[in-house]
């Protein structure tokens, strides 16, 4: 699936809720989900700074050329923002990456709806994964 088809999924199962309590669940669900990121990954290197809460993303480049991502945080939340920006853009090239609106930040009225340290944190992690991405795209 390209990253655009993922975002109108998410969009859709989003748009199932209306009240924001049940939004916040799934995203806190999504992040239940997610395997915790194994220790040697929670570095230095990997811990998103402008975050409030400790957010570490791993990103490797698969033998198919598409960049697959880790991630963990320490709060519920924030762990289910992670997990849904990688459901989104896990598994995509690295310039199909750095080409993507992601949009469906916006649709789902998720920006709307956290606090500003959150949602500078959610900036923060989309800068984080398009680095991961402009890097592996140098590389080839």
């Amino acid at each position: 699936m390209t990253i655009n088809e993922i975002q109108d999924e998410v969009i859709e199962e989003f748009s199932a809720f209306d009240d924001w309590m049940d939004k916040y669940q799934m995203l806190i669900d999504l992040g239940n989900e997610q395997e915790p990121l194994d220790e040697k990954y929670k570095t230095e290197q990997n811990l998103i700074d402008g975050c409030q809460s400790r957010v570490w993303v791993q990103c490797d480049k698969e033998a198919d050329g598409t960049l697959s991502f880790l991630a963990d945080s320490d709060a519920l939340i924030v762990k289910g923002i992670i997990a849904l920006l990688i459901k989104v853009i896990n598994h995509q090239k690295a310039k199909d990456i750095l080409d993507a609106d992601l949009y469906f930040i916006e649709q789902i009225g998720l920006k709307d709806h956290l606090s500003p340290t959150r949602s500078n944190g959610l900036l923060a992690m989309v800068k984080r994964i398009k680095a991961y991405a402009l890097a592996y795209s140098i590389e080839n």
